[in-house]
């Protein structure tokens, strides 16, 4: 008899959690598993990725401007879908960790559930730990049979904080669909190289993101006289910033401002190396989507960095002095990987955590 899964998201637009979550969705057997999946918005360019035989639910919240009206109708709302729904599945897992929405139902779902955190939440929260417990406290994490963290220092540092959770919590790094990445890698696009050149790829958002770092990296180097691009591809809040910033510095010729783009991967195929400048990260989908390309990466110290030094790049000091001397390093000495990443192994290997979870054997 099939296993009734039920997962939970925000939605399924452009973003490392919802590429995540496709990835696995994609992975698991539909022989073995019946799958639903649950999102507050039935939207995103992922939809189209889905695979068919999983059951998509849209669990629409009320958004009236009046706050009494609004609270009554989204509790009536819950109140009902608890009822329908109460334990109907025999494992139910809250994917997208912010979503409180999808906590309650994920709890509601089975009494056998999981909780994924993706982010470092003690670096999201600038480091104010009464916010951070605040914050889980709301989405009930104390009453989730299981904490998956996506690496080991995100864990490592969340067990500082909450060490009663120590026996829940298990690391899951996230599937990747390595034969669509190397697939799509080859799709020709049109664009002019001049000198080495790095990529960056994801939101363009100061907070954690950091990529002022690069823009003054560039302007250091671009007077020292070195040649090479950086190409943003991406968008986000800080873009229109950064923009200014590229501008105002007389960076237009160095670094490239690509935008969004559902299809990254040629530009990793065509760059010289994967740069990361991030103050803190879950665990970067950019590093497995560079090592599967085989593209050197230059990082900050994030999340399980160690998994990269001298083995797939460069990692410096999570610092924006650092970021010039990592990409200053590159330009003189280059990176050359001595022993090809195994996707197919990484996947496998996760694909066991999982099943071993889902099937009571963790």
């Amino acid at each position: 008899m099939k296993k009734k899964l039920l997962f939970t998201a925000h939605s399924l637009s452009l973003g490392g959690i919802e590429k995540a979550l496709v990835n696995l969705l994609n992975t698991l057997d539909e022989e073995k598993y019946d799958i639903t999946l649950v999102l507050e918005r039935k939207e995103g360019i992922f939809l189209e990725e889905l695979p068919k035989h999983v059951h998509v639910i849209e669990y629409q919240l009320n958004h009236s401007k009046n706050v009494l009206i609004r609270k009554i109708k989204n509790r009536l709302h819950l109140w009902k879908w608890k009822i329908e729904h109460k334990n109907k599945y025999d494992f139910a897992i809250s994917f997208a960790t912010y979503s409180i929405p999808g906590a309650c139902i994920t709890l509601n779902a089975s009494k056998h559930n999981a909780l994924w955190i993706h982010n470092n939440y003690y670096q999201l929260y600038n480091e104010n730990v009464k916010e951070m417990k605040k914050f889980f406290r709301r989405i009930k994490m104390r009453k989730f049979q299981h904490h998956v963290y996506v690496s080991y220092d995100n864990m490592n540092t969340m067990l500082k904080y909450f060490p009663q959770y120590q026996k829940r919590s298990i690391v899951c790094n996230n599937i990747i669909d390595y034969q669509t990445i190397r697939k799509e890698s080859e799709e020709e696009i049109s664009i002019k190289k001049n000198g080495i050149t790095f990529v960056n790829v994801g939101r363009h958002e100061e907070h954690q993101k950091r990529l002022s770092r690069i823009i003054d990296a560039c302007d250091r180097l671009k007077r020292e006289g070195y040649q090479f691009q950086v190409w943003f591809v991406g968008d986000g809040v800080n873009h229109k910033k950064y923009m200014e910033q590229v501008k105002a510095l007389q960076l237009d010729d160095v670094i490239l401002f690509l935008g969004k783009q559902k299809n990254p991967y040629p530009y990793y195929r065509l760059s010289d190396a994967v740069l990361l400048s991030s103050k803190y990260e879950g665990y970067p989908v950019v590093f497995v989507e560079a090592m599967t390309l085989n593209k050197p990466i230059v990082t900050t110290a994030v999340s399980d960095y160690r998994e990269i030094e001298n083995k797939y790049g460069i990692v410096v000091e999570n610092n924006a002095s650092a970021i010039y001397r990592g990409m200053k390093q590159f330009l003189d000495h280059s990176f050359v990987i001595q022993k090809p990443f195994d996707p197919q192994e990484f996947n496998q290997q996760m694909k066991e955590i999982f099943e071993n979870l889902v099937e009571g054997k963790k």
